[in-house]
């Protein structure tokens, strides 16, 4: 099963987070269930963000698809970890080791 990805960049926060949730809805409603979260440049995510990441791997499960999020950086790392994120949605390295996780 090969997964779409959702990339955003800077900051996934209030000011963002309607568009960014839009964004990775339409990928799991029209592209196929499962969805890459590449985190790798997004320096910042509030609840909001998480919130858009919850979304997007709860609608993904709903519709017979994963959800993996990729190469979050150490600061939103540690947001993932401290919110218990990374118990709720995998966190893979690369985006190759996400499609392992997701089997494609």
């Amino acid at each position: 099963m090969s997964a779409n990805v959702f990339a955003p960049k800077g900051r996934i926060d209030a000011a963002n987070a309607a568009v960014a949730e839009i964004d990775v809805l339409a990928l799991v409603e029209n592209a196929g269930p499962s969805v890459v979260l590449d985190l790798s440049q997004v320096d910042y995510v509030s609840s909001a963000g998480l919130r858009v990441l919850l979304i997007g791997a709860k609608t993904a499960r709903a519709k017979g698809g994963k959800a993996v999020i990729v190469a979050p950086k150490p600061a939103v790392l540690e947001v993932l970890r401290m919110s218990g994120f990374d118990k709720i949605i995998p966190v893979a390295d690369s985006r190759e080791a996400a499609q392992s996780v997701i089997g494609g």
